[in-house]
């Protein structure tokens, strides 16, 4: 189990472009169309599985929103810093 980070460390670590809402980080990525971003998603997707911590992720015309929480743990963990690392890479 994971431990929650504080309110500080959240704001250290926290990737550009990202920001926190309550006890999730989350992301809005913008694409030239739609079909990109589908794909991108599809790669979040991937990623996700891998690591087995999952996101939410809304697919609009031209935008994909990731949003990262911990549920089990009821916060933000480093796993959330992780993923929104590697999603960050995906791009």
């Amino acid at each position: 189990m994971a431990e929650l980070l504080s309110d500080d460390e959240v704001d250290e670590r926290l990737p550009e472009g990202w920001v926190r809402d309550d006890d999730e980080i989350s992301r809005t990525y913008e694409f030239d169309d739609y079909l990109a971003g589908v794909s991108f998603a599809m790669h979040v997707g991937e990623v996700a599985e891998e690591e087995f911590h999952h996101p939410e992720i809304v697919i609009g015309y031209k935008t994909v929103e990731v949003r990262l929480t911990s549920h089990e743990e009821g916060g933000i963990t480093d796993k959330d810093i992780r993923l929104a690392n590697l999603f960050d890479d995906e791009r």
